[in-house]
């Protein structure tokens, strides 16, 4: 909320928000969600993340982000809060919450306009789905100017996150120069784009049952070659070792690949690892560094962005949320 002369908040009510999504998705949904309570001059409950995804990962937001830092980096901006206070908390318990998902690609009037009257009204409200809900463009510089300033500040990874990054990139750095290739060519992508290119029959029909069993996935139906012809699927590994070659990227150069299990597996990688003898990915460079983070995705995706940053070359295959998020950041450094 706007801070008054005297330094105390305004403060028209409280917003709480669960981000939907994978680990960047969620970042860029928190990045929006403290702009439109700054806006609002509501406080901001730390966000929540998402648990119930494809990647099921269980980890709270200050599993991955330093929550302190967070709140004590903004405290300018907007109020944060862990947790609603305990009149309000209590009611929320006994389910007293007014809880709804905003309209994606709003700008900030319809939050003004449509949002706060019923935070005003309901004192707490939650706001239940968080991706592309706040337009990208035509928004007041101060607006963007905040984004930017949460992703490319407030949002500082765990120390155990951090040091366990720059650990990664010590060892790649000590074997020479590095590239990040953001293989985005796991089981989900597939599924979700539908994009079955260099896929067995098989393959490609367990990628449509995984699609048709997440009810929230909308579009079904896909035609897997009309898609590719448009331009809307990730570049396959076998393509990848392509494009590095026609780069002129150096053979022997590390290949760190920034994903989870690529589909496949070493049927699909054999081009690539091929070309590039040196493909190197997080699990293999700190094998016992990482037991406490398997089967937590969203801190492994955190490791692989704080590569992604330190890189020689950054070279995403699809123009994703990592894709953007991590080439904006990376202008910024």
């Amino acid at each position: 909320g706007i801070i008054c002369e005297s330094g105390i908040y305004k403060n028209n009510g409280y917003l709480m928000v669960s981000c939907n999504g994978g680990l960047n998705q969620m970042r860029a949904a928190i990045c929006d969600m403290v702009t439109v309570a700054r806006y609002l001059n509501v406080t901001l409950i730390v966000p929540e993340l998402d648990k119930t995804s494809f990647w099921a990962d269980p980890s709270e937001f200050r599993d991955i982000f330093d929550v302190d830092y967070f709140i004590a980096s903004l405290r300018d901006e907007v109020r944060i809060l862990k947790e609603l206070p305990p009149r309000l908390k209590k009611r929320v318990e006994q389910g007293y919450l007014r809880s709804m998902p905003p309209v994606s690609w709003s700008d900030i009037s319809y939050y003004h306009n449509q949002i706060l009257p019923m935070i005003k009204k309901y004192k707490v409200l939650h706001l239940n789905k968080t991706d592309a809900r706040l337009a990208n463009n035509g928004l007041p510089m101060e607006i963007q100017k905040l984004r930017c300033r949460v992703n490319f500040d407030a949002l500082r990874f765990t120390p155990e996150i951090e040091e366990l990054g720059r650990r990664v990139v010590q060892i790649l750095r000590q074997n020479g120069p590095f590239v990040v290739l953001h293989l985005r060519y796991e089981m989900d992508m597939l599924a979700f784009s539908g994009c079955t290119h260099g896929c067995s029959n098989e393959e490609a029909e367990e990628l449509t049952r995984m699609r048709y069993a997440y009810p929230w996935w909308k579009e079904k139906v896909i035609d897997s070659k009309a898609k590719r012809k448009d331009g809307l699927c990730p570049l396959t590994p076998e393509e990848i070792a392509m494009v590095l070659k026609a780069l002129d990227i150096d053979r022997h150069y590390q290949i760190y690949i920034a994903a989870g299990e690529i589909y496949g597996g070493q049927r699909r990688m054999a081009a690539l690892t091929s070309a590039y003898p040196n493909v190197v990915r997080k699990e293999t460079l700190l094998p016992s560094g990482l037991r406490f983070f398997q089967n937590h995705s969203s801190q492994m995706a955190a490791l692989d962005y704080m590569v992604s940053l330190e890189s020689d070359v950054f070279i995403p295959t699809y123009d994703g949320n990592m894709a953007k998020v991590v080439e904006g950041h990376r202008r910024i450094v």
